[in-house]
């Protein structure tokens, strides 16, 4: 029996403007069908003995996270927070820690994945994970390689060892990114795997590794988890004593150091999907090389990504092209240099603007809503509220809100009355006033919400009660 620990952390600020930091790329379907990467990544574990997946995310998706566990059927997945990033190397320790804790076993075994990767060959994989068991109950600690399909510069690599079984190596050595010459040289060689970042082993085998050549790290993840609190399905780790956590991968903190390393070649269609030209690479194309997606015109055009999420994109005379369109952001770029996506990302930053952080349709753990326009003092929402759900008891100091039902039935709370509003009504909260807005319903509730004030930022927020936990 393994138990899936799934690495769901991450901003994926090169696949901007669609991935945000509120939102990113782990969240998002990114490739043809309905579920997000971390769903397909959950579905890819079907048919396989294994246990409830262990989630590791940031704090600030808690929420997105576990709705789309929810959706996936997988309604009591335990989700480990973590406070601030520190790697991969601590995360995979707080699950390990977690997993030695709470199991009945005496050394489970842990396959480590990313939410983020694209596995087109689901059997392959699932094979690759099946011969890596028997390696990882002798004690190795297992890496999962790549057999590579093109000179690839963008990744690390492995070179492989002794083979120990079929598709089952000793590692030799790792190899940080090459240049093409070198990248072309691992390929001819036949012995070079691209480096996956999935893993699989005991966790106290890991643990014990961790001890051995980071044990700062280790003492700081025991410190956070002893520390840890429970939090409906999610673990709160002690957040002062993992700020004081060493950030390190778990590539440069074990596994280039460990004399018990091995590797699974593993040939299953896989991708990072790191950037736009990669998911290019992935993508089904027309006759002309393009990757076109919604509402999309594609004229004397060839070898483009094309990404339409609100509106009519057209392209005329155009190659060699990225073009991503969402309600609140345009990038253009040519798909050699996709990569700079992030120096756009951080100059946004940088300018104090809001467009790197989230998109104009914000998740809440009672729904979503989506700013349609805004001007010097006023702000126009739509608000949608999931059936049961209940926005928190607040109050704002500085903004009065009206709200507009569009469909369903909103239960409000307006200082000391409660009343219901229905289709085509609409209410009044005053500024200072303290309220609530509910739905008690079975379908979603629709309403539009117009807030004026001095100041209309998300921070002007008093919370006296709130059944998510929120501050």
């Amino acid at each position: 029996m393994i138990h899936p620990v799934i690495m769901a952390g991450g901003t994926g600020s090169r696949l901007w403007p669609l991935s945000r930091q509120l939102n990113p790329k782990q969240f998002l379907k990114l490739t043809d069908g309905p579920l997000s990467m971390l769903q397909a990544t959950v579905e890819r574990l079907q048919g396989m003995d294994a246990k409830e997946p262990l989630l590791i995310c940031n704090e600030e998706h808690r929420f997105l996270a576990a709705e789309q566990m929810r959706q996936s059927g997988h309604d009591n997945t335990r989700i480990i927070l973590e406070p601030c990033g520190r790697n991969t190397a601590p995360a995979i320790a707080l699950a390990a820690l977690e997993l030695m804790e709470n199991t009945s076993e005496a050394n489970p075994i842990m396959l480590v994945l990313a939410a983020d990767h694209l596995i087109k060959n689901t059997s392959a994989f699932q094979e690759g994970v099946s011969k890596a068991i028997p390696l990882a109950q002798q004690g190795k600690v297992v890496t999962f390689g790549i057999v590579p399909q093109h000179p690839e510069t963008g990744y690390g690599y492995i070179h492989q060892g002794e083979e120990l079984a079929d598709n089952c190596f000793t590692v030799d050595k790792f190899v940080e990114k090459p240049d093409l010459e070198t990248a072309e040289a691992y390929l001819a060689c036949g012995e070079y795997l691209w480096n996956s970042g999935m893993f699989l082993f005991r966790a106290q085998d890991y643990l014990n590794e961790l001890e051995a050549h980071r044990p700062d790290i280790l003492a700081a993840c025991k410190a956070a988890m002893s520390g840890a609190s429970e939090d409906l399905h999610f673990t709160r780790v002690n957040a002062e004593a993992f700020a004081r956590c060493p950030s390190d991968s778990i590539d440069f903190a074990v596994m280039e150091k460990t004399d018990k390393a091995a590797v699974v070649a593993l040939d299953a269609g896989w991708s990072d999907i790191g950037s736009w030209s990669a998911l290019w690479d992935v993508s089904e194309k027309d006759a002309a090389g393009n990757s076109l997606s919604g509402d999309v015109i594609a004229h004397d055009t060839q070898n483009t990504l094309v990404r339409a999420d609100s509106r009519l994109v057209a392209t005329v005379g155009v190659e060699n092209l990225v073009v991503i369109e969402t309600k609140d952001a345009l990038l253009v770029a040519h798909k050699d240099r996709v990569q700079e996506v992030k120096s756009i990302v951080e100059q946004i930053r940088d300018d104090g603007r809001h467009e790197h952080m989230n998109h104009r349709e914000v998740y809440r753990p009672w729904g979503v809503y989506d700013s349609i326009d805004n001007g010097a003092r006023y702000q126009v929402k739509r608000i949608t509220v999931k059936p049961g759900a209940k926005l928190s008891v607040q109050m704002h100091h500085h903004r009065a809100e009206h709200w507009i039902v569009v469909s369903g039935t909103a239960q409000v709370t307006n200082g000391e009355k409660t009343y219901l509003v229905t289709e085509n009504q609409s209410t009044y909260i005053p500024v200072g006033q303290v309220h609530s807005l509910e739905n008690p319903g079975v379908i979603d509730l629709e309403l539009i919400e117009v807030q004026s004030g001095s100041y209309l930022g998300e921070d002007d927020i008093v919370r006296f009660e709130d059944r998510y936990g929120r501050k």
